[in-house]
């Protein structure tokens, strides 16, 4: 089987902006989970908000520039809009694959629709690294809708396995990636299993966002739970204990170079930071229409 290095809790929490109540899983500015190529993972768990169209609440205009974020809205819309023109609505199922590349500004906020009525809101956002051969790729924006995910549905009845990117049983996810990675929601009914094989030059972490679900027959993880797996061979077995789990699995070939970070910029070096902070305040970047 292959080995967990560690299971951690979820930190605490902390507000982005108004709108997204998150916790920081991992990032690549703490302690090292060995999670390359995703730089970052912020869990925005089941939060309830009040009704309030006059102001939605969210995080204006701001920019990033080196990397990817992938945006999946588990509960409650997202809606977004960013300097290339690309945007829209996020809804619930949805995930947005947005290239920031050589320099965007983008801005998120709850939807209209949502600020309206309000109800339970649920996020989660990933920071994946671009290689330094595409950190100045264009920018792009990939909308996925939730009825273009590929669903695999497990034997007997345990569950099924939502494929955002990577391949499972023969069926690829939509996402448009730089690098070999897998982004698998995993939904597992109570007291069945699955076991998983995983490349083994992949850097592996799951999530479990609700749910007890045992590990290899040993480990135990609950709700906003980390595993970080070594990088190895081996399969995999996650068991859902008494009730249903829901799991987000991360899957993904390190790449490994050096790592200059100054906030929403990612590069390779100190030099190429400064320029990045250069080019964005001599409006290289572009503007917001």
């Amino acid at each position: 089987m292959r080995n967990i290095r560690s299971i951690y809790n979820a930190p605490q929490t902390h507000w982005v902006g108004n709108g997204f109540h998150v916790s920081p899983l991992f990032s690549h500015m703490g302690e090292d989970k060995q999670t390359s190529p995703f730089l970052m993972f912020d869990y925005a768990m089941p939060m309830e908000f009040s009704p309030n169209a006059a102001s939605p609440r969210g995080v204006g205009a701001h920019p990033h520039k080196g990397f990817e974020t992938v945006t999946i809205a588990y509960h409650g819309e997202v809606a977004h809009r960013d300097s290339t023109g690309g945007g829209g609505v996020i809804a619930q199922g949805d995930v947005q694959w947005m290239t920031a590349g050589s320099g965007i500004i983008h801005e998120e906020f709850h939807s209209e629709a949502f600020s309206r009525q309000g109800g339970v809101f649920e996020m989660a956002q990933l920071w994946v690294n671009l290689p330094k051969a595409h950190k100045n790729t264009p920018p792009r924006y990939q909308h996925i809708p939730a009825d273009s995910i590929p669903v695999v549905e497990l034997d007997n009845g345990s569950g099924h396995i939502r494929i955002i990117a990577g391949e499972y049983a023969g069926r690829r996810g939509p996402a448009d990636t730089f690098t070999e990675m897998n982004v698998w929601d995993i939904s597992l009914s109570a007291n069945h299993e699955i076991t998983l094989t995983l490349p083994a030059h992949h850097n592996l972490m799951i999530t479990v966002r609700r749910g007890t679900v045992e590990f290899n027959g040993r480990y135990r993880a609950v709700d906003t739970q980390l595993a970080s797996f070594e990088t190895e061979s081996g399969d995999i077995n996650i068991k859902a204990l008494q009730n249903n789990a829901e799991l987000l699995l991360l899957s993904g070939e390190p790449i490994n170079e050096p790592i200059a970070a100054y906030g929403p910029f990612v590069m390779n070096t100190r030099d190429e930071l400064v320029q990045a902070v250069e080019d964005f305040n001599n409006g290289k970047f572009g503007e917001l229409k």
